[in-house]
């Protein structure tokens, strides 16, 4: 299991306020098929920026999909964001 599944895997399922560099996001956690498959959704409150991927755990493999962004960029926010509520 890669560290950014660990840490996909142990987010709240629903909605939670995170910080990501020094900035507040709304962020929405939504599991599907059993838990087979997940989708993160961030807004920047205040501003533009926005977060958004699919992640899909399989037997063997699992899969890492950003929705229209640089990978780098949604894995440095996952790893890197703190939830506070």
């Amino acid at each position: 299991m890669s560290v950014l599944s660990a840490i996909l895997k142990n987010l709240p399922e629903g909605y939670s306020t995170v910080r990501y560099n020094e900035q507040a996001y709304g962020m929405t956690v939504s599991r599907f098929n059993g838990g087979k498959s997940m989708k993160v959704y961030a807004e920047e409150l205040g501003g533009k920026d926005f977060i958004s991927m699919n992640y899909y755990f399989g037997t063997s493999e699992e899969y890492f999909k950003p929705c229209e962004m640089p990978k780098e960029k949604v894995v440095s926010f996952i790893q890197e964001m703190r939830i506070q509520s």
